[in-house]
């Protein structure tokens, strides 16, 4: 049988899942189980491995080997709960009854739920529970023919992955390797690291074939790099049949990441290694906090206080665009999902309204705002589409279910090019993880590559840059974000200008930057009254004389505040743990029926509800 591809195993793991979850009866369904997995890996289990396989045991008597491929591996099965680590002793106990020439290199335990495999010549363990199966598939090489991996060192993701990866960027500028080209290559290599860990390419592809290829003095890199990121730009069918087997397997990524060309680093011995070190990180979880937290370990704090750049977790962005849309969202749904007549034709008229949704951050940064918010409302869709299937019996089948929340619906406008195209990375790496969330509910990954939308980034200065060239303002229904929260006495003569520019009135510099985008977004929104805003804000522009300079110009252009947290606490994830009193005040042209305020006991706490009911019109 001819070797299925990793992609294909994977679904096939994701299938097997579905199927599989929460049966606990060791007896009756296991043999049926094994078949199910083997065939995962493309391996009919009747040609290669037996059940109940007879053998004396250590210690006298005769024993039965749940299943045995002889050489290759040896299963003992127990039912859900069942201590595995008596299961793993029962089957070394088999061993002392088979030849030499039968001995399995591989032993594995397993009661439906968690499995242990053991490699007895190489001494490692791997330990996964069913759910992660589909991650692990390059554990069973051995089952599927491909060429076995050697281990390679991981080390949990976290901030210090990002920082290590900083430290390349620094290494890099230091050798006189700057600006653009630098930006692009970091961001070119940040998605080969994702990308090998979660399945987008082969498991540590890129990483064994700098090892493989490479010398060790890192003086051949940059040409072995380069080659690879034209080789990730052609079609399969474009590209030179002479290229080497290693080169040849990439995948075609497409979405002009690989496009550009230009000139490549050079390496030494150390920078090749700092290379490596950053793959050695597992990034197959990596959170968009993440990526705000890279962003900020490359950059030096002067550059980063000119910038006003804050970086939030995902919890204080869910406060803004709960109350803006995400709350009502989630409601509609639940109440179509009670429906007892019409629910189908709801459930495909709701997912096609959050479809047809469009949001624009104007100072989007690294594009967290925009990454939860397409998170927010894949998951949504994802609870659609479970609605919609389930009562189907064999759902892993049911080709035709899709996801259809498109990249390109969603903009930003960043004035750096470093963060903006992080934020394009960030969204593919954050479409991969849903996708990944729906292969668990439907047994099947649909595909990344080659990619075909991304996020719409433009990067200019927002405040000099017309909105509707980013989005027609007919098309858009959310502006969100946290613009620069840059105060007068940190203004620079530019930012001083702008500000003056945008706010004609006595008093303009004695405004905080943020207002900017406060009056840009009412002037946009007066093309389209029916789009809704929303913005984090530095507490300071609803005390003292800011208010009396700014609302009334505010209002005057029409605006009407519909929610507003008071003063809470907002504390950085990235280095340096930078921590302002901020508010968030959701605006719009059009009037709500209700307002909402959120109030804090404890700025660092959590927000306290004034219930809708309490606040009339005129209340905030």
């Amino acid at each position: 049988m001819a070797l299925l591809q990793r992609k294909e195993i994977r679904n096939r793991a994701h299938a097997l899942v579905k199927e599989w979850q929460g049966e606990t009866r060791e007896h009756a369904e296991a043999k049926s189980f094994w078949g199910d997995f083997f065939n995962v890996f493309g391996v009919n289990r009747r040609r290669v491995a037996s059940f109940e396989e007879p053998v004396k045991k250590s210690g006298g008597g005769t024993g039965f080997i749940d299943l045995l491929w002889r050489g290759r591996l040896l299963i003992e099965h127990k039912s859900k709960g069942k201590n595995l680590d008596k299961a793993y002793s029962q089957g070394l106990r088999y061993f002392d009854g088979l030849k030499d020439e039968d001995l399995p290199r591989f032993v594995m335990v397993s009661d439906f739920d968690h499995f242990r495999l053991y490699d007895m010549d190489g001494g490692d363990t791997a330990e996964f529970t069913l759910e992660e199966l589909p991650d692990n598939i390059h554990l069973f090489d051995f089952l599927s023919g491909h060429e076995q991996e050697e281990a390679l060192p991981v080390y949990e993701l976290n901030i210090k992955a990002a920082e290590r990866l900083g430290c390349l960027y620094d290494a890099l500028l230091e050798s006189g390797y700057e600006g653009h080209p630098l930006q692009v290559f970091l961001v070119r290599i940040l998605f080969c690291l994702f990308a090998e860990d979660t399945g987008i390419f082969n498991r540590h592809q890129v990483t064994r074939y700098i090892l493989k290829h490479t010398n060790e003095d890192g003086s051949d890199l940059d040409m072995h790099l380069a080659k690879l990121f034209q080789v990730l730009d052609k079609p399969y069918d474009k590209r030179n049949k002479n290229l080497p087997e290693d080169l040849a397997e990439f995948p075609y990524v497409n979405g002009a990441l690989y496009a550009e060309r230009f000139d490549m680093p050079s390496f030494t011995a150390e920078m090749r290694e700092q290379l490596l070190e950053c793959a050695y990180f597992d990034w197959g979880d990596i959170s968009p906090a993440i990526f705000g937290s890279l962003f900020q370990s490359v950059m030096d704090q002067e550059t980063r206080r000119a910038l006003g750049a804050h970086y939030t977790s995902e919890k204080h962005i869910y406060r803004l665009i709960g109350p803006l849309f995400l709350d009502d969202l989630q409601q509609e749904l639940v109440q179509i999902t009670k429906l007892k007549r019409g629910k189908q034709q709801r459930l495909i008229s709701f997912q096609q309204k959050l479809t047809d949704l469009q949001f624009l951050d104007p100072a989007c940064g690294c594009g967290n705002f925009l990454i939860t918010t397409y998170k927010a409302i894949r998951e949504l869709e994802l609870g659609v589409l479970q609605e919609q299937h389930k009562d189907d019996e064999h759902l892993g089948a049911t080709v035709t279910i899709e996801p259809l929340i498109s990249l390109d619906h969603y903009h930003g406008i960043e004035i750096e090019e470093w963060p903006a195209r992080i934020a394009e990375v960030a969204m593919w790496l954050t479409q991969h993880q849903m996708n990944r969330a729906f292969a668990k509910q439907f047994g099947r990954e649909p595909d990344l590559l080659p990619l075909k939308t991304a996020v719409h980034i433009v990067p200019q200065n927002s405040l000099t840059l017309d909105w509707t060239d980013v989005v027609a303002p007919e098309k858009l229904n959310y502006i969100i974000g946290n613009p620069p929260f840059i105060g007068k006495s940190d203004q620079s003569k530019l930012q001083k200008s702008e500000v003056a520019r945008i706010f004609p009135v006595k008093k303009s510099k004695c405004l905080d930057y943020v207002l900017c985008w406060y009056k840009k977004a009412a002037d946009y929104m007066t093309i389209s009254p029916s789009i809704r805003s929303a913005f984090v804000s530095t507490n300071s522009i609803t005390q003292g004389e800011q208010p009396g300079v700014v609302w009334p110009v505010l209002w005057e252009a029409g605006i009407k505040i519909n929610f507003a947290h008071r003063t809470f606490q907002w504390s950085s994830s990235a280095k340096g743990k930078a921590s302002v009193h901020c508010v968030i005040i959701g605006f719009s042209l059009a009037e709500t029926e209700v307002k909402s305020i959120y109030n804090y006991t404890d700025i660092k706490g959590e927000r306290n509800y004034s219930p809708p009911s309490t606040l009339p019109a005129n209340a905030i």
